[in-house]
């Protein structure tokens, strides 16, 4: 996939909102001038500023993330066979690669991706939610709230991603890894449509 297909999409479903890039930004807890970046960067944003951005954007990261710009299908079971995935091959700003593995199905509370981490990652990776990440080979050192942890294949962990976290690849190959993305959004949207429900059954 073409990744400077993610920064269109990000402007023009922007701008289909009225949405200013200060208003993104607002949103997303990001800067104006890296949103205004990324919009006019040949390369994908990191995994977690995509998440926000879409957050903000309302809509689901799988659509930001789209080849075209078109609505995943409304299911309620989602197979992706081998080869499916969409990858998302070259260097992104944060220098990794990821394929997403569950975008046909919209509405997600998580986000399944297979992670490629760099050798030399420098940012550092802060969202709402929770992760679960399992070593599928090469080794992984992950770094949260300032501690290292080694992890080699078939390692996993689980974490509250709000704190401050990053990781990167050690030894002679990349480290392939299962990442699993928690958002809450999608909770508190129900939360909010079954508390005006039971709003109405009181006044009825």
């Amino acid at each position: 996939m073409d990744e400077k297909q993610i920064a269109k999409n990000i402007k023009k479903i922007r701008l289909k909102s009225n949405m200013s890039q200060e208003r993104l930004a607002e949103l997303s807890g990001l800067t104006k001038g890296y949103i205004s970046k990324i919009e006019k960067s040949d390369k994908a944003p990191p995994l977690s500023t995509l998440s926000k951005i879409a957050s903000a954007l309302n809509v689901d990261i799988t659509i930001v993330s789209a080849e075209y710009l078109e609505s995943p299908e409304d299911m309620s079971l989602c197979i992706v066979r081998k080869g499916e995935g969409k990858k998302i091959s070259s260097a992104t700003l944060e220098g990794y690669h990821y394929e997403a593995l569950a975008y046909k199905k919209s509405g997600k509370n998580m986000e399944p991706f297979i992670l490629m981490p760099g050798f030399d990652e420098k940012a550092i990776f802060s969202h709402e939610g929770e992760e679960f990440i399992y070593t599928l080979e090469g080794v992984h050192e992950f770094i949260y709230d300032n501690k290292k942890y080694i992890l080699n294949k078939g390692d996993s962990i689980y974490f509250d991603s709000i704190i401050p976290h990053t990781g990167r690849s050690i030894g002679k190959q990349k480290a392939k890894i299962l990442a699993v993305m928690y958002s809450y959004k999608r909770n508190l949207r129900m939360d909010s449509i079954e508390s005006r429900m039971r709003i109405r059954r009181r006044s009825d």
